[in-house]
């Protein structure tokens, strides 16, 4: 005879509580479209992106793959795979890039540290994107970073000096947004942001 309704367990009860999430109850989480990240032991599911959003995502990666591919620099991927940066500190970040070298870094689970990231800005991430994760990929040793403002029309690219990132440039329609790590790789920003 099945269960009623009110035998079963709601399911946030068959998950620890904030805090107490380890990378076993990360792995352990049914498959998902979605971007699910873990830090701090805290379960991190951010609002599904907008549409200017990915519309950016979407251009900057076809013309990053594009230079990669026809250069046979390494690999590039797009979100949602998980990254971790050390242990218990997994992102999903919306673009990356491993090099050819550092290929061995990607595993079938989680992927190790890449050479670059781009995050896309939106109004939900903006604040994480800006600061934790710009600690958090320089800690872990990301050579260089890449901010995408569809709001503000703008690409920022960093690249990291000793421990920290310092700023390559902040990149307006009409300018080159270029790449210190990509060497030859530049975009017109207005080349990835839709009308």
């Amino acid at each position: 005879m099945p269960k009623s309704r009110s035998e079963h367990p709601p399911v946030a009860e068959l998950f620890p509580p904030q805090g107490q999430w380890t990378e076993a109850h990360y792995f352990a989480l049914p498959d998902t479209n979605r971007h699910v990240e873990l830090s701090d032991g805290r379960l991190i599911v951010p609002p599904h992106p907008t549409r200017k959003h990915q519309a950016a995502l979407e251009a900057l990666f076809v013309k990053l793959w594009a230079f990669v591919k026809e250069r046979g620099l390494g690999e590039l991927h797009v979100a949602p795979l998980p990254v971790r940066l050390w242990p218990g500190k997994i992102r999903e970040p919306d673009i990356f890039f491993l090099a050819k070298e550092h290929i061995n870094r990607g595993g079938e689970r989680a992927f190790g540290v890449p050479d670059l990231v781009v995050e896309v800005l939106s109004p939900s991430t903006w604040e994480i994107d800006r600061n934790e994760k710009f600690f958090e990929y320089a800690k872990a040793g990301v050579k260089e970073y890449w901010l995408v403002d569809p709001d503000e029309k703008t690409v920022e690219v960093y690249f990291l000096q000793g421990n920290a990132f310092a700023p390559l440039g902040k990149f307006h329609p009409g300018q080159r947004a270029r790449s210190q790590l990509l060497a030859g790789f530049e975009i017109d920003p207005a080349e990835i942001f839709s009308e």
